[in-house]
C-alpha cells in the first residue's frame, strides 16, 4: 500500500503563515484540523511549519509523508448519533528539528509573511531555563525558543511595527498567554538585551490566554482496517471525538485574521476566560470526580459502561443540573448546553476511558473540581447538596481500598494513603466511628483551605452517606438518594 505523500495524493498547499512548537496528536488534531477547514472553506492560506521543541533524533518524521496526516473524528453529535469522518489535512507542511536545523528553524524569524505561533508543549513547557543563553542553538526551553525567534524576527525587520506576531499557547495551565509573555520578558532581561525589544514584543506581539478541550486518543487501534478503507498508508493518522472548544481571551486581530469566528460556538473570543475555566473544571473534570468512586464500587470499570447504567447516568445528571449549575456564572442556556455535551462525550462509544486511569490524586482533585461547588450550593440553599456530600462519601468509601475479596491500588500523596491505612482499620477495629473518621478527613485544612468540620452539619451529611454505602452497598445507597 502507498505511503501518503504530496505526489501520489496531489492537492492544496498553502503558504507558511503559522508556526506550531509540537507535533503531537492534539495540535494535529486540533489547531491543524481547525486550519484545514478554514484553509478551505475561507481561504486563509495558513499553512503550519511544525518546530519539534524536544532534543529527540526521530528517524520517522512528518516529512516522511509531506506534512500529509488523517484526521478520524468520531463519536456522538448533537442528535446522539454515532458519526465517524476522516479528513486528509493539508494545512501541515513540513516539520522542523531545531536541535539539528538550528538554521532552518532562525530562517522561520525572517519569513515575511509569518504571523502566527501556536504551541502545546506540556503543562512544564512554559518554564523559565536559568542556564539558556541567546547564542544557545537552540536554547533548551520553548520560551527561550520563541525569544530567539522574536529577537531575530526584530533585527531583521528592523523593528518594524507589522512584523510582530500572534502567540496562541495552547498549555493547560492557567493564564497561559500571559505567563508566555512574562516569560520572554524575563528571558530579554536576562539575556541584556534592549529594551527597545522588550517594547515591540509588548507593543506588537500578542499573546492570547487559551482553554482548549478535545479528548485525542492518536493512533486508533483500527488504524489498519482504517487504513485500507482510506487506500493508504499513514502511519500519522490521528483519532480524537466530535466534540472540541476553543476559548480565547485576547484582541481581535486573531479572530479576523484566521476567521475562526467562522467556528463559532465551538470556538469563543471571550473578555474573561476565568467563567469558561470554571466551567469545565466543575462540570466536565467535576462529572469525572463524582462519577469514578461511585461507579467503580458498583463494579463498572469504564466511564462508558458507567453512563450506560440509569441510576450512575440519572446521578451525574442531577449532580450537574441541580447543584454544580447552578453555582456558575455563564447562562444557564450555555452551561446546560456544555452539561448535555459533556454527557455525550462519557457515552462515546469509540472511547474506552477506565475509571481506574482517572482515580489518581481523588482528594484534589475534589478540593479544585467539586468543593467549590459543594460549598457555594449550601450557601445559595441552606442545605448540603446530597449529591455533592453523597459523592465525598463515595471517594472516603473508594480509599478503603478494598470491598469484600476485592482489592484495587490507590494513587495519591503519601499522606493521604497513610491517613487512610490507618482510619479504614482503625474503624474496623472499632477503635473510631464513622464520624470520626469523616471528620479526621475533614479537619485537615492545609489540604482543604479550611477546617471543614466547622461547616455546621458537613461532617454529619457525608458520614450518614459513608455509613448507607458500608451497610446497604453503593447501588442501594444510591437509589436511596434519588
Amino acid at each position: 500500500m502507498q505511503r501518503l505523500n504530496r505526489h501520489d495524493f496531489p492537492g492544496a498547499r498553502y503558504s507558511d503563515r503559522v508556526i506550531q512548537f509540537g507535533e503531537g496528536n492534539f495540535l494535529r488534531a486540533f489547531i491543524d484540523w481547525q486550519l484545514d477547514w478554514l484553509n478551505q472553506h475561507h481561504d486563509i492560506d495558513a499553512g503550519v511549519v511544525v518546530v519539534r521543541p524536544r532534543n529527540r533524533v526521530v528517524e520517522d518524521s512528518l516529512n516522511q509523508q509531506d506534512g500529509l496526516y488523517t484526521t478520524l473524528i468520531r463519536g456522538l453529535n448533537a442528535a446522539g448519533e454515532q458519526v465517524s469522518e476522516t479528513r486528509l489535512i493539508r494545512s501541515l507542511n513540513r516539520e522542523i528539528q531545531p536541535y539539528q536545523q538550528f538554521d532552518d528553524f532562525l530562517a522561520l524569524a525572517r519569513a515575511p509573511q509569518m504571523r502566527f505561533v501556536f504551541s502545546n508543549t506540556t503543562e512544564a513547557g512554559i518554564a523559565f531555563a536559568e542556564q539558556d543563553r541567546l547564542e544557545d542553538a537552540p536554547a533548551s526551553s520553548f520560551p527561550g525558543k520563541l525569544t530567539q525567534l522574536l529577537w531575530a524576527r526584530f533585527t531583521h525587520f528592523a523593528g518594524a511595527a507589522d512584523k510582530g506576531w500572534l502567540i496562541v499557547p495552547c498549555e493547560l495551565i492557567d493564564h497561559n498567554g500571559d505567563a508566555l509573555r512574562e516569560l520572554v520578558l524575563r528571558y530579554i532581561k536576562h539575556w541584556q538585551l534592549p529594551p527597545e525589544f522588550a517594547r515591540w514584543v509588548l507593543d506588537h506581539s500578542a499573546f492570547y490566554n487559551t482553554l482548549v478541550d478535545r479528548i485525542v486518543t492518536g493512533y486508533p487501534v483500527d488504524g489498519e482496517a482504517i487504513a485500507a478503507q482510506l487506500g493508504y498508508e499513514d502511519r500519522y493518522l490521528v483519532a480524537g471525538e466530535v466534540y472540541y472548544q476553543f476559548v480565547i481571551q485576547g484582541p481581535e486581530a486573531l479572530a479576523q485574521e484566521l476567521k475562526l469566528d467562522q467556528l463559532a460556538p465551538e470556538v469563543k473570543f471571550v473578555d474573561d476566560i476565568s467563567p469558561y475555566k470554571a466551567q469545565k473544571v466543575a462540570i466536565l473534570n467535576g462529572a469525572h470526580t463524582a462519577m469514578v468512586p461511585v461507579a467503580f464500587l458498583f463494579g463498572v470499570e469504564s466511564v462508558g459502561e458507567a453512563m450506560d447504567d440509569a441510576a450512575i447516568a440519572g446521578y451525574v445528571d442531577a449532580l450537574l443540573r441541580d447543584e454544580v449549575i447552578p453555582t456558575l456564572d455563564l447562562p444557564s442556556d450555555e452551561l446546560h448546553a456544555f452539561a448535555d455535551a459533556v454527557q455525550r462525550r462519557f457515552r462515546n462509544p469509540f472511547i474506552r476511558h477506565a475509571l481506574l486511569s482517572i482515580a489518581l490524586n481523588g482528594m484534589t482533585k475534589f478540593r479544585t473540581r467539586l468543593l467549590p461547588q459543594l460549598l457555594l450550593a449550601q450557601q445559595q440553599t441552606g442545605q448540603w447538596p446530597p449529591r455533592l456530600t453523597f459523592a465525598f462519601a463515595a471517594l472516603l468509601a473508594f480509599y478503603r481500598g478494598e470491598q469484600g475479596d476485592k482489592q484495587w491500588p490507590l494513587q495519591d500523596d503519601e499522606y493521604w494513603l497513610q491517613q487512610f491505612a490507618e482510619l479504614w482499620p482503625a474503624l474496623n477495629q472499632n477503635k473510631m466511628t464513622l464520624e470520626q473518621l469523616v471528620q479526621a478527613v475533614l479537619r485537615n485544612s492545609h489540604h482543604w483551605g479550611e477546617d471543614l468540620t466547622q461547616r455546621p452539619g458537613l461532617a454529619s451529611a457525608i458520614s450518614q452517606h459513608l455509613q448507607n454505602i458500608i451497610v446497604h452497598g453503593m447501588r442501594t445507597a444510591l437509589l436511596q438518594l434519588r
